[in-house]
């Protein structure tokens, strides 16, 4: 399920797990363009910061995934 902010289709909860980390940085880079818009509302702005937040939340539990991941490749190259 989607639902939209001004011209902003966001996921639901559910869904942003399944955005790679690539597409959830590049939606947080079309949050800050709009942010920094003139048009970007007071209501608009609170729901686009809930919205980032959830974004790096995603992108952070990626980054630590993969620094295990390779944390463990090089646990094993030096046994």
């Amino acid at each position: 399920m989607h639902y939209l902010c001004k011209n902003y289709l966001f996921m639901e909860k559910d869904d942003i797990q399944k955005l790679t980390y690539s597409e959830a940085v590049a939606e947080l880079e079309k949050i800050v363009r709009e942010m920094q818009s003139d048009a970007c509302s007071i209501d608009n702005l609170s729901r686009l910061t809930s919205r980032s937040l959830e974004l790096l939340k995603v992108c952070k539990a990626k980054l630590l995934s993969t620094d295990e991941e390779l944390k463990k490749i090089l646990a094993e190259l030096e046994a």
